[in-house]
């Protein structure tokens, strides 16, 4: 355990502060996202909103595997999620303060009576919606992380973009599928009354457009990691 907390101690005094705040805002952001369906057209094709960031946690989990190693990386996703669940809570509380939401002021008569409660309920969410996506981001998070880590331990090709990216197509599919799989049956099972053949499909579906998403993406993924790793050099050598 001292070994971790020294790895993530180490994390985030070389890491961009940019981007661990860029990977909390999109976890919290993705949450609200994922109110919003997303109409393909395809009755088999089940997309949300949330799909817009959540490839960016997945693309900094890999770059943080890569560098620091798959428990550093976790426990920043167990500190992420924190921090998550603190910001639900902020928005639960905003949703229960008496007051008007100024969407209300734009809408009609017809409207105006049910624009408050809708965005209340938009904000503050709904307790298994929130306990299931937490379950789902660590489960997913572990097998990312130590599915990337073991990868670059099997591989024997030299490091480079190719070897980056195969770490990170690879984790980032099977991890997406397990997040959508986990969600899907805990939750659109149970409480939505999902199929267990739609769960699978919406999980496989999200896992490929979450790929296409980290394959558009990982080259700038491998950039920062090269920055990062520099400045872990350049902090061996001045402590050498």
């Amino acid at each position: 355990m001292k070994k971790t907390v020294s790895e993530f101690r180490e994390m985030l005094k070389t890491v961009p502060p940019v981007l661990l705040t860029l990977t909390v805002l999109a976890i919290v952001g993705m949450n609200l996202l994922a109110n919003k369906s997303i109409d393909t057209g395809l009755d088999w094709l089940a997309l949300d909103c949330g799909i817009l960031l959540s490839w960016l946690v997945f693309l900094t989990m890999d770059v943080l595997t890569h560098c620091y190693g798959p428990r550093a990386a976790t426990l920043f996703s167990i500190f992420a999620l924190v921090l998550n669940l603190f910001m639900a809570g902020i928005f639960f509380l905003a949703s229960r303060i008496p007051g008007v939401w100024g969407e209300s002021f734009a809408a009609d008569g017809s409207m105006l009576e049910n624009v408050n409660p809708a965005l209340d309920s938009t904000f503050a969410g709904t307790w298994f919606v929130i306990l299931g996506s937490s379950v789902a981001f660590i489960v997913s998070a572990v097998v990312n992380n130590f599915l990337n880590y073991g990868i670059g331990l099997l591989t024997k090709m030299r490091g480079g973009f190719g070897r980056f990216a195969l770490r990170s197509y690879v984790s980032t599919f099977l991890a997406q599928f397990v997040d959508n799989l986990v969600f899907a049956l805990l939750v659109s099972r149970i409480f939505f009354g999902w199929t267990t053949l739609q769960c699978f499909t919406c999980a496989a579906t999200g896992a490929v457009a979450e790929l296409l998403f980290e394959i558009v993406f990982s080259p700038f993924g491998y950039r920062i990691s090269n920055r990062i790793r520099q400045r872990q050099a350049a902090r061996e050598a001045e402590t050498a």
